[in-house]
């Protein structure tokens, strides 16, 4: 009895133990019975930070209520402000193994509805970019929430903001801001929540980008969870927006139809290209928000900068101006002819100034053709594109090592002594193969074998100059006739150089005499997937790879370059026609002509006889 009693006792002080774990482990756990709040403080940030009353990086948002901020602010406190919030998401937690290790995090998951999905579509995020999918709902994490949130507002913000505006008009407006700059909204469900700003008083020009927020969220030391948060939302500055991408000539497919991050017609920050390709360059950027003539613009000039292997086509670039980002809704067009904008060439640093003149900077400052009766006005938070081509050369780098092109935008307002400038740049990428050819026996002349060299993605024959043993791609045909026929070189290799990224066919179109030619064509693919990232446009760069009818191919010299080897091999022996031979053909020819003769007589005289 003692002894049971003794394991009682035992198992008395684990339960006891444990319900003490499960207290102290109780705080951080949501209470899922309760009910959030939300409280929203709109300040003059921008004033602020002018008058010194502010130092934006002196401040932590904690998601609590803070008087010491709101006595610094309170004579900048803006009145009239509607925010509108929309309920986008539970707040999930994630139990998953990966190799062989649990994890555990927090997830919002977004359904598949129309609301979810205008949310998602806003900020260009995709089913892809979720963290998983189960029974239709997309979970994600909350830094993929935060990151494309941030890089759609910095592409666009005028498109984006109208786009989670037409979003939340299903959900609740609050009441507008008091004369403290106050608004709040209690009872809300527990949940992420999309936040608005959907009506400014008179004398705001630009509203506050939108923001999610966590009801209830996690304290700013991580030890418990604030279901009352408090934020205090910043000015948006309107300042211009710069995106460069690049795409093949042939390619040209249709307009865009989507944000700056996912651009439809062809156009990415990355491109592969054959020696000889044009490719066409687009430089995308969002003008500042214009509200007078303080803010207007008196300087805006790009100084765009293109590697040693790729030249510019001169006197093709045109500028063009839309009210939406996707460059669908066309406002005008300026050629070089317009007297709106120069163009200027630096040879030796491969540069290209475009620098819009006083009359351009006039019409994009004062234009009325787009705001009536407005606060903004000529082409204010409008996109500007600029499309030029320019010719990829011998000169250009291959594989991995690319061909950066860089971009720069100077600008200014009237009111400002100085210039600010913003840069970004794309990527063109080419590759190569190079074929050794041998005889199985070592006795074949390699200057009498042949090759013509086929794109099966493009339907097309490369044409190439030869240069030092090797042949640059300069161009296409459709016609085999018109295709470069490629010989080895003394060292029985053909090298070709500047291939984009295609399947092709190498055919063996002569060998030498005695010799079998191939069967069959070589199909050479060469591939490019994305891997690492440029540290100036954070564009995906690419990495290639290649197979050589179906097997892997060990690209050289930093995947620029197919090796593959062609041996030919002799072909059969047949019966000699000649000598010997040809002796005992002519015998039995004429044995043969002298018994048709011995029966011929013979016939002919028994018929006498007869």
């Amino acid at each position: 009895m003692k002894k049971i009693h003794r394991v009682l006792a035992m198992l008395m002080a684990v339960v006891m133990a444990l319900s003490l774990i499960t207290t102290a482990f109780a705080e951080p756990t949501i209470d899922p019975s309760k009910k959030a709040s939300l409280s929203i403080y709109k300040y003059d940030i921008t004033k602020a930070g002018n008058d010194g009353a502010w130092d934006a990086e002196s401040y932590v948002s904690t998601g609590l209520h803070d008087d010491a901020v709101i006595d610094k602010l309170s004579k900048y406190a803006i009145q009239g402000v509607e925010f509108t919030y929309l309920r986008v998401a539970d707040v999930t937690m994630s139990n998953e193994v990966v190799d062989g290790q649990h994890q555990v995090g927090v997830l919002y998951g977004f359904d598949s509805s129309d609301r979810s999905n205008a949310v998602l579509s806003a900020i260009g995020l995709t089913a892809s970019d979720a963290h998983k999918n189960e029974n239709g709902v997309n979970y994600y994490t909350s830094d993929a929430l935060n990151n494309k949130l941030a890089a759609a507002l910095a592409a666009n913000a005028t498109t984006v903001k109208n786009a989670l505006e037409t979003a939340v008009k299903s959900g609740v407006a609050m009441i507008e801001t008091d004369a403290t700059g106050h608004t709040s909204a209690s009872d809300m469900e527990q949940g992420l929540y999309l936040v608005v700003e959907t009506r400014v008083p008179e004398n705001v020009t630009s509203t506050c980008n939108p923001f999610f927020v966590s009801l209830p969220m996690t304290t700013i030391d991580g030890t418990a969870w604030n279901y009352d948060v408090t934020v205090y939302p910043k000015n948006q500055t309107g300042n211009p927006t710069l995106d460069k991408t690049v795409r093949e000539s042939k390619n040209s497919t249709g307009k865009n139809t989507g944000s700056l991050t996912d651009i439809k017609d062809g156009y990415k920050h990355t491109a592969t290209a054959s020696v000889g390709d044009v490719v066409d360059y687009q430089i995308i950027s969002t003008l500042p928000t214009i509200t007078s003539k303080a803010s207007s613009l008196s300087e805006y000039t790009y100084v765009d900068t293109l590697s040693k292997g790729i030249r510019y086509n001169k006197n093709d670039v045109v500028i063009e101006f839309f009210k939406d980002a996707g460059c669908a809704d066309k406002i005008t067009t300026w050629d070089e002819n317009s007297g709106k904008f120069t163009v200027a060439y630096d040879a030796a640093a491969n540069t290209m100034t475009i620098r819009t003149t006083d009359t351009g900077l006039s019409e994009i400052n004062e234009a009325a053709t787009v705001y009536i009766d407005s606060v903004k006005r000529g082409y204010s938070d409008c996109t500007m594109r600029i499309t030029y081509a320019a010719t990829l050369t011998v000169d250009a780098k291959m594989g991995d090592t690319d061909n950066p092109n860089e971009v720069e935008l100077t600008w200014r307002r009237t009111n400002s002594t100085y210039f600010d400038t913003l840069n970004d740049c794309c990527h063109v990428y080419t590759y190569g193969v190079d074929v050794l050819k041998q005889f199985s026996d070592g006795k074949g002349n390699i200057q009498n074998v042949k090759f013509n060299l086929h794109n099966d993605t493009d339907n097309c024959y490369i044409i190439a100059d030869l240069k030092d043993g090797i042949y640059y791609a300069k161009g296409v045909t459709t016609k085999k006739s018109d295709a470069t026929t490629f010989v080895p070189n003394g060292s029985g290799h053909i090298i070709v150089k500047g291939l984009e990224d295609d399947t092709y066919s190498l055919t063996e179109i002569a060998t030498d005499k005695g010799y079998v030619l191939l069967k069959e064509a070589v199909k050479i693919v060469i591939k490019t997937a994305e891997n690492g990232q440029c540290e100036k446009c954070g564009a995906k760069l690419l990495t290639a790879s290649a197979t050589v009818n179906g097997k892997d191919a060990s690209m050289t010299d930093g995947n620029a370059i197919v090796p593959l080897t062609v041996v030919n091999n002799p072909g059969f022996d047949l019966p000699k026609t000649g000598g010997y031979g040809t002796w005992m053909f002519t015998i039995g020819g004429v044995a043969l002509l002298g018994a048709a003769a011995f029966i011929v007589v013979k016939s002919r005289k028994h018929k006498s006889e007869q």
